[in-house]
Formats: structure tokens, sequence, C-alpha cells
């Protein structure tokens, strides 16, 4: 791995990882602005400039955005998280610089045409309601409200239907130009570039932005509770939830492997227990997501009204055992699922342009992968089980969408975990 960081004198950071094995590359920018970077009133906003850049700027429409990179056979996209908000390309590698030159235009100069910007309010409403129609997929953000009451990282990345339909477009507009703020944008660049060619196109490129932002990131303060909603469904949509760690945690690595074989796989815990042995679910599955000063631990399950009752005191059992002892040769399995994810991840360029830019945002600096293998074989048993015995002691939280009335109350679920 070859990989090159340059600050240029307006703050924004360049880093590039070459491939020399490759003939493409992907470029892009990660701005440190997401949805918990949001006031209340404004929830949504974000991604609503996210779907903005591409509907025209200064000197593109939004057609010659798409034909300009389609035209090299290239592929332009974009998304919003939490913590922030991306915009990339995969091109051939003699088409870099056009990437990056469409890639700094969106950012710096969208124009964000009144006309366009009615039109796409529809289109995010639709998106919203779309996805408040898969329970399997809107669960999440109920269990992030829940875990997070009243707190910007505990909204929803897509904001509501009022909020998108009704922002101004001068508060759109003033976000765009106030909160993409050099400080906050790192230029990653990954497959076959070379250093000194982004950055001089960054320096040519990235030069409208603003000096800083006032967006304020909030700690996020973990609390807990319920959130139910009776639906007429055939299964019961439900995640159980506890506080996680951050990316910074002495435990982060340990709680990757707890999360792996409690429920990462076909031959993890809950897979075996919950799914295999009893047939109680279609789906589950435990997960770790962390952010750069918290984090959330939980475990997904999609199930019949029926098997509720005898799948929750299951997940309960499973999650107390891994406090009290794991097997050998399942850590030795967790470990190789997790090295092997982060070793073919190494494969895409995209993958590797991604993970050198969100290592600088967090870390401030890019992990060699052989630290982070390193990491991950020194987790052992007794690390996994501090670990789980850390998470379940945290309150509980309970988001489940389906038939509610058929699913104990919250007290004797967290009871289960007690004992």
């Amino acid at each position: 791995m070859s990989i090159e960081i340059t600050k240029l004198a307006n703050g924004v950071q360049v880093v590039t990882d070459r491939m020399d094995t490759v003939e493409t590359a992907s470029v892009g920018a990660w701005v440190g602005v997401g949805a918990r970077h949001e006031p209340a009133e404004i929830n949504g906003i974000t991604h609503l400039l996210e779907h903005m850049t591409f509907k025209g700027t200064e000197r593109r429409s939004a057609q010659a955005i798409s034909e300009e990179i389609e035209n090299v056979g290239g592929h332009l996209n974009a998304y919003t998280s939490r913590e922030n908000t991306a915009f990339y390309a995969k091109v051939l590698k003699e088409d870099a610089a056009l990437a990056l030159d469409i890639v700094a235009d969106i950012i710096q100069h969208a124009v964000i045409d009144p006309d366009e910007l009615e039109r796409e309010r529809q289109v995010i409403i639709q998106e919203i309601n779309q996805a408040n129609d898969t329970p399997d997929d809107i669960i999440f953000d109920r269990f992030n409200e829940a875990a997070y009451p009243d707190q910007a990282i505990g909204r929803p990345v897509l904001g509501s239907a009022e909020i998108v339909g009704t922002v101004p477009r001068d508060t759109v507009l003033k976000y765009l130009r106030g909160e993409y703020s050099a400080p906050r944008i790192v230029v990653s660049a990954a497959g076959r570039v070379d250093h000194d060619t982004i950055v001089k196109l960054a320096e040519k490129t990235f030069t409208a932005l603003a000096p800083n932002g006032n967006a304020i990131t909030h700690a996020p303060r973990y609390k807990g509770g319920e959130v139910r909603e009776e639906r007429d469904l055939d299964q019961v949509q439900i995640v159980l939830g506890f506080d996680g760690l951050s990316y910074l945690d002495p435990d982060y690595y340990a709680l990757a492997v707890h999360s792996t074989l409690l429920g990462g796989g076909m031959s993890s815990r809950l897979f075996q227990e919950v799914r295999e042995k009893r047939g109680l679910v279609y789906s589950i599955y435990s997960f770790a997501q962390s952010y750069e000063d918290g984090g959330l631990y939980g475990v997904y399950a999609g199930t019949g009204a029926d098997e509720v009752a005898e799948m929750l005191p299951l997940i309960a059992q499973e999650m107390l055992a891994v406090c009290d002892g794991v097997r050998p040769e399942e850590m030795q399995r967790a470990r190789a699922q997790l090295k092997a994810s982060t070793l073919m991840a190494l494969e895409s360029t995209s993958s590797r342009a991604e993970q050198a830019a969100r290592q600088l945002q967090i870390y401030g600096r890019i992990i060699p992968v052989e630290e982070t293998i390193a990491k991950i074989e020194e987790v052992d048993a007794a690390a996994v089980e501090r670990v789980a015995a850390r998470i379940v002691r945290s309150p509980l939280t309970v988001a489940a969408i389906g038939q509610v009335s058929e699913i104990e109350p919250y007290g004797a679920i967290a009871a289960r975990f007690a004992a």
C-alpha cells in the first residue's frame, strides 16, 4: 500500500492510495457533516443537499453532470450518514481529473434551482414514505430515536416529509455554502492515481469553500427505553440494543469479534440457536454501530407474532452466555471472518478511498492494514467476555413494529438481561 497525505493551504486534506495493479480510480470528497449536525428544525437538510448537488451547478446542468461521467463509462454517487456526506466517482485511470472536477463542482457550485428543488422534495418524500412502508428498514430509525431521544444523532437521516417539503431554498443554500467548509473535507483517491497530480487538481478545483463551518457536534447521550408501533403485519420486526462503543474505544476490536461470533454469520450463536435449531426467525443478526464519540450495539430479528415469546428469552440467554465464556473455535472463526473482510476490502478502489478518508476524519491518520490485523488477532476470550458484560450492563433499548401486543413488557425483557 502506498498512501500519501497532503494538507492544502485552505485546510482540505488530500489522501491517495496508489494501486498499480488496477486500471481504474475512485475519487471523491468526504465531508464531515451529517444528520447529527442538524438542528431539529432542519432535520433532513443534509440528505436533501446531497440530492440537490446533482441537480445542476453554475456551469453544468443536471443532464450534463450525468452525461459527462457516463460518457467515459464512469459512475457518480453519493450518500449521507449521521456523521458525514460523501460524493465519489469510479472511472478509468485517465479520467480521474474529470471525476474530481465534477465532484468539486457539485459540492461548491450547486445552484439549488427553485424548480429542481420542488421536484426533488417530492422525490425524497417518496423515499421517506417508502422507508416507512418497509418495516425492516424503518425499525432502525425507531431504534436510534429510542436510544438517543431528543438528540440530533437519534433523528432519521432522511428527515421528515414536513421538513423536507417546506425548508426554504435560502436555508438549503446557506447550509451548503456555510457548513461544507474546507477543514471538514477530505479528498480521497485510490487506484491507479498519482498523489502529486491529485493534489494539484484539488488545489485547482477546491477553491470556493468556507474557511469554517458552524455545525456543532454534541456528544451522544445514550438513554435507552422503548418504542412500539402496532401494525397489521405477519412479522414482528424487533431490535434489542444497548449503549455501544466509539471507534476510539480500547475495546472496539473486542466488540467487533463479539458481534461476529454472537450474530455475524450463519455459524454464529444466534443464527444457529434461534433460526437453525428452532426455526423461530427468517433473519437474525447482531450489529455494532460506532461513532466518533459513542455507539450502539444491537440484535435485529424478524419473526412471527407466535414465535416472538420464545425468541426473546433465547436472545437474552445467548448474550449472557457470551459473558460467561467463549469457545476457542468460535474465537478463531470470528477473528478469521473479520480479517478476511478487512483484506477483501483492499481489492476495491472505492472501499480503499472511503477507508482512507474516514480514517483521516476519525483518527487523524491512516491505520496500516497490518496494525488492524494485529489488533484483531490480539483479541482473546477474556476481552470478548469483558466487553459482553460491559454492553449488557447498560440500559436496554427496544424497538418493535408489527403485532407488538404479543411482546412482553419492557421491564420483563430488561430483567432477562439482568439475570
